[in-house]
């Protein structure tokens, strides 16, 4: 696709853009701004655009108490996180392996995410936090490494059956929520995993699976035949050269499909909602504080709530928006 040339054009093409990304970023920057107020200025009839922020709302969201040294385990927890991110980035200088790098950072935010609750007293908001990340890691690692395995398949198998396959996949995955909820429901009754994250990741991978697969064979299929077959002669066995050779090559497709799996399970309410009664994620539990079964709390706590939900998708898209714009153009929007 040739650019761009004429001015005006460009002037009306980068208007058209402005314009959308307002649009989408008003709300949540609306929200951002309510959390910082009081309850007092968040019900002023006029809009308040200039006051002093307040991060009050925040501590009684995520706290029951605040501490005393609030200011230095802050400090801390960011020195943390800017260790993690200068280890990231400078990991092919370090005289390690990435993946000793890589499983050094998943410890050292286990030890955190399981250590904030000892060293602070967290409030609920903050369990549900933690379901939130448990259940979506589980459900993108299963996904993914299932989908994974079964799209090289069907992209490597040239038969008609192949075709039907995902087409009976992606039929599945377009019903409706409920016919998968009762089902589930009811295994989770006998099989007395009700209100545990296994059985949330299982549904989540099992609705979820169709779209990955889908995503990855297209990836798949812009792989020539002939890179794993040059591994295979050189010595390689197939799954070798799939881990060896096709997976470095399709990191950027698995963290699209990886995202996307996440996003999903990220925002699905109603088979969590019947599943847990207590293990709630943040899509669910904000029924409590947004329109849902409770009225208690301001608007500044509300809006709190609906921007600490939102952050940790918007970082995460943020640190692998590089990936996953590359794996989008590299086909993964093909059939």
């Amino acid at each position: 696709m040739e650019p761009i040339k004429n001015p005006i054009a460009r002037i009306f093409l980068h208007l058209s853009l402005w314009i959308i990304v307002l649009y989408s970023a008003t709300p949540f920057a609306w929200a951002t701004l309510q959390s910082l107020k009081t309850k007092k200025l968040a019900h002023s009839r006029t809009p308040v655009f200039l006051f002093k922020p307040t991060l009050d709302n925040y501590y009684e969201l995520w706290l029951k108490k605040v501490p005393d040294n609030l200011a230095t385990l802050a400090w801390i927890l960011l020195a943390i996180i800017v260790f993690l991110i200068l280890i990231s980035v400078f990991a092919k200088q370090l005289p390690v392996s990435r993946s000793v790098i890589n499983w050094f950072t998943i410890g050292v935010v286990i030890l955190v995410l399981w250590g904030i609750p000892e060293v602070v007293k967290t409030d609920e908001f903050y369990d549900y936090f933690l379901n939130t990340v448990i259940i979506g890691v589980g459900a993108v690692v299963i996904s993914t490494s299932a989908a994974g395995l079964s799209a090289y398949a069907l992209s490597r198998y040239a038969g008609i059956s192949g075709v039907v396959l995902i087409l009976l996949a992606l039929t599945l995955r377009s019903l409706p929520r409920l016919a998968f909820t009762l089902p589930y429901y009811f295994l989770a009754r006998i099989t007395d995993l009700y209100d545990t994250h296994a059985v949330v990741i299982i549904a989540l991978v099992a609705v979820n699976q169709p779209f990955a697969m889908y995503m990855l064979r297209s990836f798949f299929l812009d792989i020539p035949r002939e890179i794993e077959e040059a591994a295979m002669i050189d010595g390689a066995s197939r799954f070798g050269a799939f881990t060896r050779v096709i997976i470095p090559i399709m990191w950027p497709g698995i963290i699209s499909s990886a995202l996307f799996t996440l996003v999903l399970a990220y925002h699905e309410f109603l088979l969590l909602r019947m599943l847990t009664l207590k293990n709630w994620t943040l899509a669910v539990a904000m029924q409590q504080y947004i329109g849902g079964v409770s009225e208690s709390g301001s608007l500044p706590l509300k809006s709190a709530a609906a921007v600490s939900a939102a952050l940790p998708l918007i970082v995460l898209i943020i640190i692998f928006q590089k990936h996953l714009v590359k794996g989008l153009t590299a086909g993964s929007v093909k059939g």
